[in-house]
């Protein structure tokens, strides 16, 4: 919250030319309890928004103490967050918005201020359009982002928001491709099929983690059919629990087994790591999230010009019921079954 307040406080009294000593006092002290207590013991997005913080402090107070530690911190950790495909490492999208619009303000903060002349700005400015280009290509054509992990609607600034202030700052998002974040998407005029074939992220720091192995999001004409249900609470309560299960997620459960043991309200146990991964005309990959239990998932998309083909393989544990998961939009009224066929308005 120090972090959070901190920023806000210094846009707020630049913007509107407030200079009182009795607040930039209380400001200062903010900073200094903030600096003595960065969030080491939580590391993520907690420490990368301390040292966003520290910048704009260090830049409103010409503060060196305070400018050398934002330096460190943001250097080290937006090298270590900033997966090669431009994703952050925790691998939710709307934490991914959030962290993108602190680093598009910092680059804004340096230039507009020539108080320090060193290469801070070149990393930032190089993360910044990798960042934008990751979430270009995971954002559905209507805007939407995938509901992945800890995410919901509304929180973040929005992907046009953050392409638009990328222009502004001349900052473009680039061609790349999807690679170590571990989502795929595939569009065509039709439609739009996000795939999640992701490792558990950040291995270290998975408290935003879901159990969510080879779950997908479909959207066709540009409106959502089958959707991850995202998360609500960040409260240690049974929804929680609930959002972050594998029966919510668009995948597979053996028996009344997490794919991935998510526990309390942000930790994690065991769980499920790719074992293989094929791309081609097609997307296949095997998970052992089951393995205690002698059972590997594989899942192979086909995705055709009108249609997608999933199929699903549980080699093993035969005694254990296999249960696949699918979760349809709201506006989706009307659902039939015509073994093997879904029809849906």
């Amino acid at each position: 919250p120090i972090s959070l307040r901190g920023i806000n406080w210094v846009k707020f009294l630049i913007k509107n030319k407030i200079s009182d000593k009795e607040i930039d006092q209380y400001l200062y002290n903010d900073y200094q309890l903030l600096f003595h207590n960065l969030e080491y013991h939580l590391l993520g997005n907690h420490l990368l928004e301390n040292g966003f913080a520290l910048l704009f402090g260090a830049y409103y107070f010409k503060d060196d103490e305070l400018y050398k530690e934002a330096v460190k911190i943001l250097k080290n950790e937006l090298r270590e967050q900033t997966l090669a495909d431009g994703a952050h490492f925790e691998l939710s999208p709307m934490y991914h918005q959030t962290m993108l619009v602190r680093v598009l303000d910092c680059v804004q903060l340096i230039r507009l201020n020539s108080w320090k002349l060193d290469d801070l700005l070149q990393l930032l400015e190089n993360i910044a359009v990798k960042m934008l280009s990751w979430l270009q290509m995971i954002t559905f054509d209507n805007g939407d982002i995938p509901m992945v992990n800890d995410s919901s609607f509304g929180i973040a600034p929005s992907t046009e928001a953050l392409i638009a202030y990328g222009n502004e700052l001349d900052l473009r998002s680039i061609k790349a491709e999807l690679s170590d974040s571990g989502f795929r998407m595939f569009k065509n005029k039709k439609f739009e099929l996000f795939v999640d074939v992701a490792h558990i992220g950040a291995s270290y720091q998975p408290g935003h983690v879901h159990s969510d192995t080879f779950s997908f999001i479909l959207y066709a004409n540009k409106q959502p059919v089958f959707v991850d249900p995202g998360v609500s609470t960040y409260e240690k309560n049974e929804v929680r629990q609930q959002e972050r299960s594998t029966a919510s997620h668009n995948t597979v459960q053996v028996g009344d087994r997490e794919q991935t043991q998510v526990w309390g309200g942000f930790r994690v146990a065991k769980r499920a790591s790719i074992t293989k991964l094929v791309e081609g005309d097609f997307l296949e990959a095997t998970h052992d999230g089951y393995k205690d239990l002698g059972i590997e998932h594989t899942r192979k998309f086909t995705v055709l010009e009108e249609k997608v083909i999933i199929n699903d393989k549980i080699s093993g544990g035969k005694d254990f019921k296999q249960t696949a998961y699918f979760h349809l939009h709201p506006t989706i009224t009307s659902v039939s079954i015509d073994d093997p066929r879904v029809l849906m308005q």
